[in-house]
């Protein structure tokens, strides 16, 4: 009899998943730049950066949904930042309202206008923090951490460690600049002493050559000789010039943070601790080569969609947006707790790894650094400090 109740219930629950069932089309738009070489060969940037996390999400979110009748698919596509309106476009047409853009910071805003407000865009590149502040919009939501949060990441170590007393030193492009204005906030907000500041300049020219070790052992010193007394190095370069010549280079004996040393990352491949070798290897398995940040936000975004169409049967864009900023969405990251999103910019709650690019150095927020919501509300800006008012009721 057991077994007859069995052969009749599976036709029943096949017509409700049927019946239930749910079609969920993501996109991912990388927007790619004219870049330089970069200074080591191992950061030659992959063909498949972002598009390679963003499969794996929508395998992960396949094999959920295939047991409640959700279909979960994926569209990718490049862009040129002056093509952007003909990609987007594209996509609409093809039916996505859920996009997860790989770009810089005024291109994802100019992405999340030309998607209009019915459709949810994850930033997983941009990083920076006026994104999450004054302008930032109700449609767009932050997976990559902010400047912000990167800086007060690495500052809470410093101070942790009783390194107080910084030498700063900020290349002379414009997203330097931005990055040194984010370590002085910083240095403000946890009581560090920026004793003196440098800028090494930019002159443009080849990022290698054969002489390039003996250049940088006679310029480095020269560059770093009769600082002030400090304690540690912060090193604020994004445009990847100067900053990992400092280790080793410098005229004091002293370590280096920020862009070069120990650096701030939402994930590296290196990371093993909570489950994360699991992830890297199926990652690995997967497209032969090992995972980078891009590839983990977009993994991370695309899951923040799977668990919010799991968690409420729907695949449309507001029902999951008003889910995904409150309290009840949390998700397991393997960065040792599980994140979240604040409900006034869009930015995604997580801890900040700090890495030599070998193995995890430490994970911030640091020991001691509270917040009445959440230690993760340590990093970054806090919603007093965020001028961001489109996710105001």
């Amino acid at each position: 009899m057991r077994g007859l109740i069995l052969v009749f219930a599976f036709p029943f629950f096949a017509g409700l998943s049927a019946a239930w069932s749910l079609e969920i089309k993501a996109g991912v738009l990388r927007i790619d730049y004219p870049e330089l070489a970069p200074v080591s060969r191992f950061d030659r940037i992959p063909d498949d950066l972002a598009f390679a996390g963003a499969r794996l999400g929508n395998e992960d979110n396949q094999t959920t949904g295939s047991f409640l009748g959700h279909e979960f698919s994926l569209e990718t596509a490049t862009s040129s930042p002056e093509n952007l309106q003909e990609k987007v476009d594209l996509l609409l047409r093809g039916g996505v309202k859920l996009l997860v853009v790989n770009g810089r910071g005024e291109d994802v805003l100019k992405v999340a206008d030309l998607a209009g407000p019915d459709v949810l865009v994850f930033n997983v590149a941009a990083s920076e923090t006026d994104l999450r502040d004054g302008n930032c919009k109700a449609n767009l939501l932050h997976v990559a951490p902010s400047r912000a949060m990167l800086a007060d990441a690495v500052s809470q170590f410093l101070m942790w460690k009783k390194w107080s007393r910084w030498l700063l030193i900020s290349g002379s492009n414009p997203d330097d600049v931005k990055l040194a204005d984010a370590y002085r906030r910083s240095a403000t907000k946890f009581g560090a002493k920026i004793v003196e500041e440098r800028v090494f300049e930019d002159t443009g020219g080849s990022r290698r050559a054969d002489s390039g070790h003996v250049l940088v052992q006679r310029q480095i010193p020269v560059f770093t000789q009769e600082a002030r007394e400090h304690d540690v190095i912060v090193a604020a370069d994004e445009s990847d010039v100067f900053a990992l010549y400092l280790p080793y280079q410098a005229w004091s004996p002293r370590p280096v943070a920020g862009s070069g040393g120990l650096r701030p990352v939402n994930f590296h491949a290196a990371h093993e601790a909570w489950g994360a070798t699991q992830f890297q290897r199926r990652f690995e398995k997967q497209n032969g080569r090992y995972i980078l940040p891009e590839d983990y936000n977009a993994w991370l975004a695309l899951r923040v969609i799977g668990e919010a169409v799991t968690r409420t049967s729907s695949a449309d864009p507001e029902v999951m947006k008003e889910y995904i900023l409150s309290d009840a969405f949390e998700l397991a990251a393997f960065k040792g707790q599980k994140v979240t999103f604040r409900s006034w910019n869009g930015q995604m709650r997580q801890p900040i790894l700090l890495t030599d690019s070998k193995i995890t150095v430490s994970v911030s927020p640091q020991d001691g650094y509270l917040h009445h919501r959440s230690p993760l509300d340590s990093l970054g800006l806090d919603e007093a400090e965020s001028a961001c008012a489109a996710f105001r009721n």
